[in-house]
């Protein structure tokens, strides 16, 4: 008969077992948890009825059990063993979950949940998975610029703190690049941290760049795997400078201008379109086959219009690289034949010329007191209206500034010329003496009368215009007279005279006034008469009239004194 064993030896060896052999019955299960997180393991087991406690184990790398937490179903007591990696971390639940707060890297292992019975052991194993998002990646030892067609270092794509490691992949403006030989080349390294167990990615890519990089983004990216799959992080956009060497020279004239005259400054600005920019150059001027080295610019100051030509200007270690630019320096002359003050005589010829040279037709404007003319003027024989000042102007439209101009002051002299009109009055009584005077400068008039005569008022002057003037008087002369014109300037003294006659109808104009004051008389006599005879007749009639009221029936001596009345008026 085989001995009895104790329930206490019994349960000893029965952990002793299980801690050695997996059970069969349950499956794996995985919990995937984030670092820094709480991994949280359900026991996935079902309580039996006389469950005595329940405990948590891990296992070693080498199959060997670590105890961690125990709970009694009797006492509901709860013990946690003394482990230090989890010390002050666990929390079991009365339905044996176990809680693992702060997930780390070494938590990632084969944990086991283990209900004990009286006479039995359940388990059910779970593996703890911990993930740690790595940091964004950045690009980092960026190459200062990238030289064409020369494969270099274009930087380091860094990706800190990923469990498990990820991976890096770059990119040329949204395109995944992959290496080729000669053209692109990527190395990948990991590191990881010996006391947090996170890994640091790092991703070096050698790149042959070319004109078509300028302005184009590069990018990195971190593929990893986290609690809920894979996922993907990008890096900032890095754009570099491109070099690459200059293909074409080009010259330029600054400041830009539609044309340019001579007094100007130019300035020859050469340029090259690599990158860097040249920054020396060599200068070729018109007529010397010497370059001129020199900084990206050349200036010319004061221009003449020898300056037009071709200017040059090359590379400095490739002379065959050369542009050229036409430069004409436009020039506008004029002379003016004869110019100044000119004082010429009446009648004169005078001949003028205003002669143009210029780079380039000219407009050619006459004008004489500001007043322009139809056309340039030409004196075959000059007149006093001739003087004036002329002004030749010319100018070229498409030089902005380029104006000449002359002038021309003509004076035109003449001695004094006379000519003596009159006028007479139509009633004859007077007669207007008119003295025209023309030369300059201008004559001075004065009047002189031989004869008797009035002079009626004095002299006067009309405007002195283009050399011309008169000067009139009215007289009344009494009896033959001689006008006298005398007109006199700094050239010569003119004299001129004319005779007059005197009023041929004077006698008939006496006449005539004799026999108006002649009917003038007459009528007044003629109304004194009839004055003194109308005072008698009124007399007359008084006294009648007294007689007539003393005898009114004496009708004979009435009617004698009426015939007498009668006879008296007679």
């Amino acid at each position: 008969m085989a001995p009895k064993v104790s329930p206490s030896c019994r349960l000893i060896f029965c952990l002793l077992i299980s801690a050695a052999v997996l059970r069969p019955g349950l499956g794996w299960s995985t919990v995937n948890s984030a670092y820094g997180d709480t991994i949280v393991m359900p026991c996935r087991l079902d309580v039996p009825q006389n469950l005595m406690f329940g405990k948590w184990k891990y296992e070693n790398p080498d199959g060997s059990p670590v105890f961690i937490a125990f709970r009694s179903s009797t006492k509901k007591s709860v013990q946690y063993d003394d482990v230090p990696e989890y010390k002050d971390r666990l929390n079991l639940s009365e339905n044996y979950t176990l809680s693992i707060n702060n997930a780390k890297i070494s938590d990632e292992k084969r944990f086991v949940c283990m209900l004990v019975t009286e006479d039995n052991v359940f388990e059910a194993p779970t593996l703890v998975k911990v993930f740690k998002q790595p940091s964004k990646p950045e690009i980092v030892n960026k190459a200062p610029y990238l030289e064409t067609e020369k494969l270099q270092k274009l930087g380091d794509c860094i990706s800190r703190d990923s469990y498990p490691d990820g991976n890096i992949t770059w990119y040329r403006s949204g395109k995944v690049l992959q290496p080729l030989l000669g053209e692109v080349a990527i190395l990948l390294k990991n590191e990881i941290d010996p006391v947090t167990q996170l890994y640091t990615m790092t991703s070096s890519l050698e790149y042959k760049t070319t004109k078509a990089d300028i302005q184009m983004p590069f990018t990195c990216s971190v593929t990893y795997y986290g609690p809920s799959g894979q996922k993907t992080i990008h890096s900032e956009q890095a754009v570099f400078d491109i070099y690459y060497p200059t293909e074409q020279v080009t010259i330029q004239v600054l400041p830009p201008k539609t044309a340019i005259k001579e007094g100007d400054n130019i300035t020859l600005q050469c340029l090259g379109n690599g990158n860097p920019p040249p920054e020396e150059f060599m200068f070729y001027l018109p007529g010397q086959p010497e370059g001129i080295r020199s900084s990206n610019t050349y200036t010319l100051t004061d221009v003449r219009r020898n300056a037009t030509g071709d200017y040059k200007c090359s590379l400095i270690d490739q002379k065959s690289m050369i542009a050229s630019t036409a430069i004409t320096v436009h020039y506008l002359d004029l002379s003016l034949n004869p110019s100044g003050e000119v004082t010429k005589q009446i009648g004169d010829a005078l001949p003028v010329s205003c002669t143009i040279s210029a780079s380039r037709n000219a407009t050619v404007v006459w004008m004489k007191d500001n007043i322009r003319l139809r056309s340039s003027p030409s004196f075959s024989s000059l007149h006093y209206q001739d003087a004036g000042n002329y002004v030749c102007e010319t100018a070229l439209q498409e030089v902005e500034g380029l104006k000449k101009r002359e002038s021309l002051t003509l004076i035109v002299e003449g001695k004094p010329q006379i000519k003596m009109t009159k006028k007479t009055d139509p009633s004859g009584l007077s007669k207007t003496i008119i003295c025209h005077v023309e030369g300059f400068p201008k004559p001075a008039i004065q009047w002189t009368i031989t004869g008797s005569g009035s002079v009626i008022n004095q002299a006067k002057e009309s405007p002195y215009i283009n050399g011309r003037y008169y000067s009139k008087i009215i007289i009344s002369p009494e009896e033959n007279v001689t006008l006298t014109c005398t007109a006199e300037n700094q050239l010569e003294r003119t004299v001129n005279s004319l005779n007059v006659s005197a009023n041929e109808n004077r006698e008939k104009v006496n006449d005539q006034a004799k026999l108006i004051v002649g009917i003038v008389v007459g009528l007044l006599l003629a109304a004194l008469v009839a004055g003194v005879v109308y005072w008698l007749y009124m007399k007359k009639s008084k006294t009648a009239s007294k007689h007539v009221n003393k005898d009114l029936g004496n009708m004979e001596e009435n009617k004698k004194l009426e015939e007498n009345n009668h006879k008296t008026e007679a």
